[in-house]
């Protein structure tokens, strides 16, 4: 995978365009959403960016951070990184069929109506687990047509808004409902639409000179992200339109005001686009983990499996089970409990980079953070943000059937799972591996 692709795929494994950043519109208004799209990247986006610039290029292996996690601490916190990060993917990962499903219905409800939206969101993940076959590369060429697919029309929308304003001035309704609990729900959406820059680092293995080409995608897909944020917000502003009850899926509306029906039909199509590209980009990177964790003796050795062009074939089957069989599930504040697990992932991350900084000072690091203090300090942001979503979520209740819990609850119990799961597989395995490697004494 070369750089382009790199960028497309990284872009959709964090993005996908303006999509789901409606509520931070509707519960902040244009003068708060913009500023915190505009402040987010540089204390959660960039330090992350940068941390995995430099451990990327130093430590390219299959599976990322989690390689990183064990390397600097060990095979328990390696356990713990690779099982926060797929614990998360099950709710993360619920998300997209859902949100290709949504927009698909806006061409004709009765198409995901009943059985058929539930038989749609399991036919993306069959599909994907399939593209995924083909391998990295296949999907990282495959992410740049479709990312440019879903961004032509916010272009258009972008330079109609911003003729629009110009040509006919109208008063930008700077503000929003202004309450605590909607800036809350603002930061935290805000969050997680910025989260998910690690996800790239888990093919090292299949992107050409790695060493030189994460830093370089890190840092442009953290610009291209930010930008296909703000400028569609700053078109809206700009041309007069209203904040008022905005949420998910009112970009088709704000199309069709702005463009008329063509463009409100093209920015539906890629939702479409973008709830198939952000799967399909995620499935990609998931599948490494189970596959290099097991390759260290973690899992059974079966999950390492490839086929002839690479791709772990076996985790695959595997992962795309795991997501279907979540489909099912009737999760909310599916957003809080994903950051929750994937916040406690990213601290272990920045963790490991200071750590390796002590631990292998020689290690031969081509884009290198700053010095220690710097690589120290690029934590604190993202873990202060983490900090707050677990304070702002302390209400947050998931519902599974009929039942309910609070989310950090929730959270917690799937996190502990982890150091229960680790005793009781991952080390009895480890020992029956390593007593079948030792020698034979006479």
């Amino acid at each position: 995978m070369r750089l382009l692709p790199l960028i497309a795929a990284t872009f959709f494994m964090v993005s996908g365009g303006p999509y789901a950043i409606e509520d931070i519109l509707g519960g902040a208004g244009f003068g708060w959403a913009i500023l915190i799209l505009l402040v987010l990247p540089f204390i959660w986006s960039l330090p992350t960016a940068l941390m995995i610039g430099e451990l990327a290029s130093a430590i390219p292996a299959e599976g990322g951070f989690y390689v990183w996690v064990r390397r600097a601490l060990g095979p328990y916190w390696g356990y713990q990184e690779g099982w926060l990060s797929l614990s998360a993917s099950i709710f993360d990962m619920a998300i997209y069929p859902a949100f290709f499903v949504s927009y698909l219905g806006r061409f004709n409800p009765a198409l995901t109506d009943g059985w058929h939206g539930y038989a749609l969101k399991l036919a993306v993940v069959v599909v994907c687990c399939a593209w995924n076959l083909r391998g990295a590369p296949a999907i990282g060429n495959d992410s740049v047509w479709m990312s440019a697919l879903l961004l032509a029309p916010f272009m258009v929308f972008v330079g109609i808004g911003f003729w629009h304003g110009i040509t006919h001035p109208a008063a930008v309704q700077w503000s929003g409902p202004g309450t605590e609990s909607a800036l809350s729900t603002a930061i935290l959406v805000a969050m997680w639409n910025y989260m998910g820059w690690d996800n790239a680092s888990t093919v090292a293995q299949e992107v050409e000179n790695p060493q030189r080409t994460y830093p370089r995608a890190m840092i442009a897909s953290t610009i291209v992200v930010a930008v296909s944020y703000i400028l569609p917000l700053a078109a809206m502003a700009i041309a007069g339109l209203t904040v008022a009850s905005f949420s998910t899926g009112d970009w088709i509306a704000a199309g069709k005001t702005l463009g008329g029906p063509l463009l409100g039909t093209a920015i539906a199509l890629g939702g479409v686009i973008t709830g198939v590209g952000m799967f399909n980009a995620l499935v990609m990177s998931y599948t490494r983990l189970p596959m290099a964790m097991a390759e260290e003796g973690m899992l059974p050795r079966a999950l390492a499996r490839r086929n002839g062009r690479g791709v772990p074939w076996v985790s695959v089957l595997f992962c795309g089970l795991a997501w279907a069989l979540a489909l099912s599930l009737t999760f909310e504040r599916l957003i809080t409990i994903d950051l929750i697990l994937y916040g406690s992932s990213l601290l272990l991350e920045f963790v490991a980079l200071v750590v390796l900084r002590i631990k292998e000072p020689s290690l031969v690091r081509p884009f290198k953070a700053g010095n220690l203090a710097f690589a120290i300090a690029l934590g604190v942001g993202p873990a202060a943000l983490i900090g707050y979503a677990l304070y702002a979520s302390r209400a947050d209740v998931v519902k599974l059937g009929h039942s309910s819990m609070s989310a950090l609850l929730f959270s917690l119990l799937v996190g502990l799972l982890g150091p229960i799961l680790y005793r009781f597989t991952a080390v009895p395995r480890r020992r029956a591996r390593a007593l079948s490697v030792e020698p034979v004494g006479d």
